[in-house]
């Protein structure tokens, strides 16, 4: 038998893209997940939006078996809580408080991507392995002494592995649409509440009564001058929101280069000049809504741009999910329904971790309760079997 190793990397160009991606997307059963794949992952390190100087200092995990690599986690260790979408200043303060050191920690997730996703990346559909990542995590989390490891957003079946291997157990939500097959958009409408379905149809009117004019851009068609305008967008929006962006402008132009294909930006002009935008990335069966901004303000010109253009080319393309991003219980008028969110939580300090344990025992009946509440209150017709909207894309691997 060959012996299984695990190291670590400080740069992900210490593995080739060919070996990361034949675990971070393998085909077969395994959808196709663009935030996973070397090329996101690379572009965000090379334009330096990830490195030791924003806080988040690469810490990949590989799994080799002799000189094959059977999985992969993207990690970081960090000196801080931000970016991540699952909020734990909270923990940070109270540990703190009681004189530990909560930084620096390890983050197994996607940089400032909300977006659910394996996080051990097996390159065989084998839970043996994961288990095998997962222990290596902690290992490493073990050995350089961190007060915490951390694997976000992570999909139902990974969580309940790691609940069973003693991680703690968190859940929280996100607002998803979910395509059953529709035609168009009218199509999708049809399902809705006679009030709801005139709600939608006014705003989408509207949104665009200033002349304002949307266009898609993908693959070849993007270019320099698409990104530059959408960069003042999204430095208005980290300006009001976070106070800093997280995203160099560079970033923008690798993941242009190197997955065209995977990117859908929606750009609205007005009088010639293009006034707002958001980003989206396509997966095998999901449009993943990332970055919204504007330089001018047109009511419901967000809704038209990040929700309901995301339906209809989610439409278009066949495609069964849009994941719009965290937050934003309003999404629920809209049509997109609330989804549970999960990570697992590894703590080194016994009472620490139990303290947190109860904590987020409560927390999940508090979620659980909400998202029957945001349910019951959905805008669709009353009846709807709203079962049709809860397909699933996990893999359920058999042991």
């Amino acid at each position: 038998m060959v012996a299984r190793t695990a190291r670590i990397l400080h740069n992900i160009d210490e593995i080739s893209a060919e070996a990361w991606n034949r675990c971070a997307n393998p085909g077969g059963a395994v959808v196709y997940n663009p935030f996973l794949s070397f090329e996101f992952l690379h572009a965000l390190e090379a334009s330096g939006s990830t490195s030791t100087r924003t806080g988040w200092q690469p810490f990949h995990i590989v799994l080799d078996e002799g000189d094959e690599q059977l999985g992969v986690v993207p990690m970081y260790l960090k000196n801080h809580s931000q970016g991540e979408y699952v909020f734990d200043y909270a923990w940070a303060d109270a540990w703190h408080r009681a004189g530990g050191d909560y930084y620096p920690k390890l983050q197994a997730s996607i940089p400032f991507t909300p977006a659910t996703g394996r996080r051990v990346l097996a390159r065989y559909p084998d839970p043996e392995i994961e288990q095998a990542l997962l222990g290596a995590c902690v290992q490493v989390a073990d050995q350089i002494k961190v007060s915490s490891m951390h694997l976000t957003f992570m999909p139902e079946r990974q969580w309940e592995l790691a609940g069973e291997m003693g991680f703690l157990k968190r859940m929280d939500q996100q607002y998803h649409w979910h395509n059953p097959g529709y035609r168009d958009f009218e199509d999708f409408l049809q399902d809705l509440s006679s009030k709801k379905r005139k709600n939608l149809r006014r705003e989408r009117r509207d949104a665009c009564v200033n002349g304002i004019e949307i266009e898609w851009a993908t693959g070849s068609d993007l270019t320099e001058a698409h990104w530059d305008a959408f960069y003042r967008f999204y430095l208005d929006t980290g300006s009001r929101k976070w106070g800093s962006p997280y995203l160099t402008r560079q970033f923008f132009s690798l993941v242009s280069d190197t997955m065209a294909d995977d990117i859908l930006l929606i750009l609205c002009k007005r009088d010639g000049k293009y006034i707002a935008g958001a980003l989206n990335f396509i997966g095998g069966d999901t449009l993943y809504g990332r970055n919204w901004g504007c330089i001018e303000d047109h009511r419901f010109l967000h809704f038209e741009t990040c929700y309901y253009q995301a339906i209809d080319f989610a439409i278009s393309r066949g495609l069964k999910k849009v994941e719009a991003g965290a937050q934003g219980a309003h999404k629920v008028a809209r049509g997109y329904l609330p989804q549970a969110t999960y990570s697992a939580h590894w703590i080194r300090d016994a009472g620490f971790r139990n303290a947190v344990g109860n904590f987020l025992a409560e927390e999940r009946d508090y979620v659980r309760e909400d998202i029957r509440y945001n349910e019951e209150n959905s805008p669709f017709k009353s009846g709807t079997d709203l079962s049709k909207f809860r397909e699933t894309t996990e893999v359920r691997l058999t042991p």
